[in-house]
C-alpha cells in the first residue's frame, strides 16, 4: 500500500530506494561488488542505496557499492556514505583517475552531460561519447548497465504509439546525436572485448523533488500558461526506473542489449495539466498546439522483462500536488521536456 502523501525528503528517499524483488534476485546471483560511475546525479543517489538495500535483503552485507562522482556537493558524498555506500571523488575524464578506481565486476554508467549542452559542445562529447569509450577500455571484462536516453530516436508520429528498441534512430542536436555516440562506443567495445553491456533508454524519470510531472505541476501552480507544443510524452515513478536499471544487468550481453525504461502510458500534457489543476485548484491555461510528434517511448519490453512499475501516473500526480503545494523541496533542474530542436 503507498502512502496518501510523502510528508518529507527522508520518507521520499526512502521509498525510492525500495527494491523490487527482481532486483534483490539479480543483484543476489550476480558475483562481486557494484561500481556506480556518475553516482552524484539525480537518480544516482537512491540508485545506489537500492543497491546496498538489496544486496542486505539478499543476505550479502558484505558487498560494496561504490559511487564515483566529482562530488561538486560535499553534502552529497556525506549522504550517501551514511546510507553505507563507499565513495570515492573522481574527474572521470582524468585517465589517471579513472585508471585508479577499482576493478569490479559490475558497473553502473551514468555520467553524461545534458543541461548545459549548448555552447558547451566539445566538453558534451567528452563526456557522452569520449568517456564511454575510457570506460569500456578500463573494465573490460566487467558486466555494464549504461543509462542513455529516449531523445535518440528524435521525434515519432503519436499514431506509433512510442518508438521501440529496434527503431532507426534519428537523434537531432548535439546532445541526442553525442547520446547515440555513447551507445556505440559501448556496442563497439562490447563486440571488440567481448564486454557484456545493457543500454538504458530512458523516458522519463520523475519523482517528487524533480521531473516533467513536477515541471507541469510547478507551473499549473504558478498558474503560468502551458506550452502544448510537445503535447505528449512518457513518465516512470524513478524507484521503478532505478530498479529495472539494476535489474537489467543481469540482460547485459554482447551484442549489447538495447531496453526501454519508461512508463506504460502515452501522457496528454493537456490532460495531465487538468487534473493538476483539480488537484491544486488552480485554473490552468495554455498556448500553442499539440504537435503530431512528440519523443515517445514504448517501454513494453522492460515491463515484461522487469514487471510493471509499481507506482502509477494517477497516484504520482496526488503525490506531487500535495507536494508541490505544501512548498516541498525541489532540485531546481527543469526537464526541458518540451524541447524540440535538441538544444538543451
Amino acid at each position: 500500500m503507498h502512502p496518501e502523501t510523502i510528508q518529507s525528503v527522508e520518507q521520499l528517499e526512502l521509498m525510492l530506494s525500495e527494491p523490487t524483488p527482481q532486483v534483490v534476485e539479480t543483484l543476489a546471483k550476480l558475483d562481486g561488488d557494484l561500481l556506480i560511475l556518475g553516482v552524484a546525479g539525480k537518480m544516482g543517489p537512491t540508485l545506489a542505496r537500492m543497491a546496498k538495500r538489496a544486496y542486505e535483503m539478499a543476505g550479502l552485507k558484505n558487498r560494496k557499492v561504490i559511487g564515483v562522482a566529482r562530488f561538486s556537493k560535499p553534502q552529497e558524498q556525506q549522504k550517501l556514505e551514511s546510507w553505507g555506500i563507499q565513495t570515492i571523488r573522481c574527474d572521470l575524464l582524468d585517465n589517471t583517475a579513472l585508471q585508479n578506481l577499482p576493478q569490479v565486476p559490475n558497473v553502473v554508467f551514468m555520467a553524461g552531460m545534458k543541461f548545459g549542452s549548448t555552447n558547451q559542445e566539445p566538453l558534451t562529447w567528452a563526456m557522452n561519447t569520449f568517456l564511454p569509450g575510457l570506460v569500456c577500455q578500463r573494465f573490460p571484462k566487467s558486466r555494464i548497465a549504461a543509462f542513455s536516453t529516449g531523445n535518440v530516436y528524435g521525434l515519432a508520429p503519436l499514431s506509433h504509439g512510442g518508438s521501440i528498441e529496434t527503431d532507426t534512430l534519428n537523434p537531432t542536436g548535439d546532445y541526442a546525436i553525442s547520446c547515440q555516440g555513447r551507445e556505440r562506443m559501448f556496442q563497439h567495445f562490447s563486440l571488440t572485448q567481448g564486454t557484456p553491456v545493457s543500454i538504458l533508454r530512458l523516458n522519463y524519470a520523475c519523482e517528487l523533488r524533480y521531473g516533467v510531472l513536477v515541471d507541469l505541476a510547478q507551473k499549473v501552480w504558478a498558474k503560468i500558461p502551458v506550452d502544448l507544443a510537445m503535447g505528449n510524452f512518457n513518465v516512470i515513478w524513478q524507484a521503478d526506473a532505478n530498479a529495472m536499471a539494476l535489474a537489467s544487468l543481469r540482460c547485459a550481453a554482447t551484442p549489447a542489449t538495447i531496453l526501454n525504461i519508461s512508463g506504460p502510458e502515452t501522457l496528454s500534457v493537456r490532460r495531465v495539466c487538468e487534473q493538476l489543476g483539480k488537484l491544486l485548484n488552480h485554473p490552468v491555461t495554455f498556448t500553442g498546439s499539440e504537435s503530431a510528434e512528440a519523443l515517445l517511448n514504448n517501454g513494453q519490453t522492460g515491463h515484461r522483462l522487469f514487471g510493471y512499475p509499481r507506482v502509477s501516473v494517477d497516484q504520482l500526480l496526488r503525490w506531487i500536488a500535495h507536494w508541490v503545494s505544501n512548498d516541498g523541496a525541489t532540485l531546481g533542474k527543469p526537464t526541458h521536456f518540451e524541447t524540440r530542436d535538441g538544444k538543451f
